[in-house]
């Protein structure tokens, strides 16, 4: 007996927003300043760190819990189960649902709530509810999915990431280009499979001086007197701590499964900014005294940007299903799921597919 996924699916916003799109925008510094440089320069240094020229934005009538629903559609089809045979929907998301136009977050349902009333289930027992941890929201929802398969609390869970950080956004922040929307989920159960499945995972909150590397802050244009706060981070010191844990998560978790560093076939970062993950592989393997195998690390933050919790579901989805160039996944291969965010938070998962 095991705990695989059995079924994947993701929504993709259809709304691009090109790096050409910011190039209105009025950046400003912390003390709203305006920089020296050109905003083509400052959009040109974004794309060669972050490795994004564009990201997805979803249309104005649709919120967080639509995108989360459509992708638990296409994860449900794909495990060709009933849904009211699950026992638990869990959502990963940090901000609720946020109406175009608006900085107001809705949790009231919370989105787990919205997605099964749009799933249509009647069964009562089929438990919803929301995780907010982070940008790692959804590694440690399938860590939960599988603790309670296997205390014998459920056979089948969904779980969902979904994000519209979009609308969270400071326009005169740089750092307003990293984000995008989008949604994914897996459909988790127990199988007779004693080979493949979830092998091993890891979870860690570093909060005694990392709480606040990712908070809420006011717009940094201090003309503006509405008080709306937006998505702010202190990006230099979340890149240092994310290669400094993050990479010794995943080696803790890779010996726990027993599994060797030249078995993993690929690995599945949350997707935050390519430099920082590359940094990140490359640290890991560095921990094997090894060398970053070609291939290993699919990326579609080029196109998609990033979606916080999304990102890695997401991900997932589009190589399952050929939808990524030159990289693929088959039966039996080990892949290593890993995320880093605000809390801060870090978390690994060894699946041998």
């Amino acid at each position: 007996m095991n705990i695989e996924i059995t079924g994947t699916g993701s929504y993709i916003p259809s709304h691009v927003e090109s790096n050409e799109g910011f190039s209105g925008h009025e950046f400003l510094d912390t003390n709203g300043t305006r920089f020296e440089s050109s905003n083509e320069i400052i959009i040109e240094k974004f794309k060669a760190i972050t490795g994004i020229a564009e990201r997805r934005y979803a249309k104005s009538h649709l919120n967080a819990s639509d995108l989360a629903f459509f992708a638990a559609e296409k994860a449900i089809e794909d495990a060709g189960i009933n849904p009211e045979t699950l026992d638990y929907i869990i959502v990963a998301n940090n901000f609720g649902d946020v109406k175009f136009g608006s900085c107001q977050s809705d949790m009231l349902p919370g989105l787990a709530a919205r997605v099964k009333h749009s799933l249509r289930i009647k069964n009562p027992k089929c438990v919803a509810y929301d995780l907010i941890f982070g940008c790692p929201g959804w590694v440690e929802g399938v860590i939960q999915a599988q603790a309670y398969i296997k205390a014998g609390m459920a056979k089948k869970c969904l779980v969902i990431g979904a994000e519209t950080l979009s609308r969270i956004i400071d326009k005169h922040d740089r750092d307003s280009m990293i984000y995008s929307d989008g949604a994914g989920a897996v459909v988790l159960e127990l199988t007779n499979d004693e080979k493949n499945g979830i092998l091993a995972h890891e979870s860690a909150t570093f909060a005694y001086d990392e709480a606040y590397y990712l908070f809420f802050g006011e717009s940094y244009n201090k003309n503006l007197k509405d008080n709306t706060r937006y998505i702010k981070m202190h990006g230099r010191k979340i890149y240092e701590f994310a290669v400094t844990h993050v990479p010794q998560a995943m080696k803790n978790c890779l010996d726990k499964s027993g599994v060797s560093a030249d078995e993993v076939k690929k690995i599945f970062i949350h997707q935050a900014n390519e430099k920082m993950d590359e940094a990140i592989i490359k640290r890991f393997y560095r921990l094997y005294k090894k060398e970053v195998p070609e291939g290993i690390m699919p990326m579609n933050i080029h196109k998609m940007g990033n979606s916080s919790v999304a990102t890695i579901p997401t991900l997932f989805d589009n190589v399952k299903r050929g939808q990524i160039e030159n990289q693929e996944i088959h039966k039996g291969d080990v892949i290593i799921f890993a995320s880093v965010g605000a809390g801060m938070n870090i978390n690994a998962i060894v699946y041998k597919y």
